[in-house]
């Protein structure tokens, strides 16, 4: 069937059209349902659709509804296309364009039947075991909702996205066991219990941005158990020639709005104390100070005053919270901005983050065996900024046939430090745990045999200290150790930002 834009489609009342009327000859139901909203994605759709016709659960078992947003572009064809081949494959035509992916993410929840939910956008693609190993975790479970690993893919390279929820295999955890679940809170690499969603009118707004982040949140707020999966599950395009994602289009301001938005949002469940200050965090930190300030966009612009009005529109939220809402930051840096910004000197905030930006290798000081970095140009009481965690390098050498490396950590979490991760720049998904020794006072040592490295294919590789399950540090050095064995080169090396790397040649 060819989609002609002057085909008169048979609308309901509700503005919407179910290409064939397939849903009505729903009779049994799938074990998952797909809903992803389409607008002009032509360039990545057959990708998107293919890797979920490839999946290992069977595609027999997926209910797959793609609802377009009135696009322009060939995106309805390849739609009607795939319908034509495909009975569980359902697109839904909007009559008029909502201007956001909200809409017909909520239209394709309201039109699914499968026990589970999963997303995908018309741009990304799964793994092809994804919805698999979600489903027989939550069947295995019980639990409300399961999140896997998403690797976000930059034609620069690729990285490991909200790590805290792939960093360990957990089953039957509260969401509110791992700090950072409210972090990164975008519709991939999870799967939802679809009464969680349905029974309590859990919608997604309609804003141009954060609508996710909202929908997200209700979803953990609803949830009494969840589990989490290090199996690779969601690929996220972020290539260069990706340009038609609304975050892109959406500026820092009208980013903002949405994200004041949605703190009133979270503000008026007046939820409990300790559940509101998790939430609010990610909000008020990472949404509000450094995605303000911490940017090249900032640094560049001459219009600085329109974002001092726009954080104060942000603190005016925060004159009825019961705690003080910076005491909760993640990042000590940003408690430092914030104090300073009271204060009115906001130009040794903008001094604040161009350091931060341009001094990649800070000056250290460790004081009562805690390490701070040293902002010569603040005054005394905010120059010595405190660090979580620091780790410095003390020696390293090649001996019989080992690879001996020692090291200093200082800070907070010294006692909850487990292993060394050696992970491939290139491809994130291969990665190598060793066990690492640090003793009370610090002391770290780690032991490598040659034949391990030997495993390693050849490439470049990024060295952490990994601690609390998903937090990791680098091991600042200054210096070079090489070796050769079996006829292939070992490079502990130096990076651009003085930490220990591995070249494997």
């Amino acid at each position: 069937m060819k989609f002609n834009k002057n085909r008169p489609f048979d609308y309901n009342a509700d503005g919407y059209y179910v290409v064939d009327g397939k849903l009505s000859n729903k009779a049994n139901k799938m074990k998952v349902s797909v809903v992803t909203p389409v607008y002009n994605a032509e360039k990545y759709l057959r990708k998107t659709i293919d890797s979920v016709i490839n999946q290992t659960i069977g595609f027999k078992n997926v209910e797959y509804l793609l609802v377009d947003d009135c696009s322009t572009d060939s995106s309805r064809d390849i739609l009607l296309e795939y319908s034509s081949k495909y009975e569980n494959i359902i697109p839904v035509f909007l009559k008029c364009n909502t201007g956001t992916p909200g809409q017909p993410r909520n239209l394709g929840i309201q039109l699914s039947t499968s026990k589970y939910i999963t997303f995908l956008d018309a741009d990304d693609w799964l793994e092809e075991n994804g919805l698999k190993t979600l489903y027989d975790i939550l069947e295995e479970t019980g639990d409300d909702y399961a999140v896997g690993r998403t690797i976000q893919l930059k034609s620069n390279g690729s990285k490991i996205v909200g790590e805290h929820e792939s960093c360990k295999e957990r089953r039957n955890v509260s969401p509110y066991s791992i700090p950072h679940i409210f972090q990164h809170l975008g519709p991939r690499a999870r799967m939802v219990r679809a009464n969680i969603i349905k029974d309590n009118q859990i919608v997604f707004p309609e804003m141009k941005f954060a609508e996710d982040k909202q929908f997200f949140m209700d979803v953990l707020i609803n949830c009494d158990k969840i589990s989490t999966t290090k199996a690779p599950i969601y690929n996220l395009n972020r290539l260069d020639d990706n340009n038609g994602s609304l975050t892109k289009q959406t500026n820092i301001m009208q980013k903002t709005d949405s994200n004041i938005k949605v703190i009133h949002y979270i503000i008026n469940k007046n939820l409990e104390p300790e559940k509101e200050k998790m939430i609010l965090n990610r909000l008020y930190e990472f949404d509000s100070i450094t995605r303000l300030f911490n940017t090249g966009h900032f640094q560049k612009t001459k219009l600085k005053k329109l974002y001092y009005n726009k954080f104060n529109e942000i603190l005016k939220t925060t004159n009825g919270l019961r705690y003080e809402f910076s005491e909760n930051f993640f990042n000590p840096l940003n408690k430092v901005a914030y104090e300073l910004f009271k204060e009115g000197k906001t130009k040794q905030l903008e001094k604040l983050f161009e350091w931060e930006k341009k001094e990649k290798v800070k000056n250290v000081l460790i004081k009562d065996n805690l390490p701070y970095y040293v902002a010569p140009f603040l005054e005394e009481k905010y120059r010595n900024i405190r660090v979580p965690m620091l780790a410095i390098f003390k020696e390293d050498r090649f001996y019989d046939h080992k690879y001996y490396l020692e090291f200093m950590v200082y800070g907070d979490y010294v006692d909850q430090i487990t292993d060394v991760i050696i992970r491939d720049r290139e491809d994130v998904n291969l990665e190598y745990s060793i066990p690492v020794q640090v003793d009370r006072g610090g002391h770290g040592k780690l032991e490598v045999d040659l034949e391990i490295l030997n495993q390693l294919p050849s490439s470049s590789y990024a060295m952490f200290l990994r601690y609390n399950d998903y937090n990791k540090i680098n091991i600042r050095k200054i210096n070079e150790n090489q070796i050769e064995y079996q006829n292939r080169d070992y490079i502990f090396y130096t990076t651009i930002h003085s930490n220990v790397g591995l070249k494997v040649k």
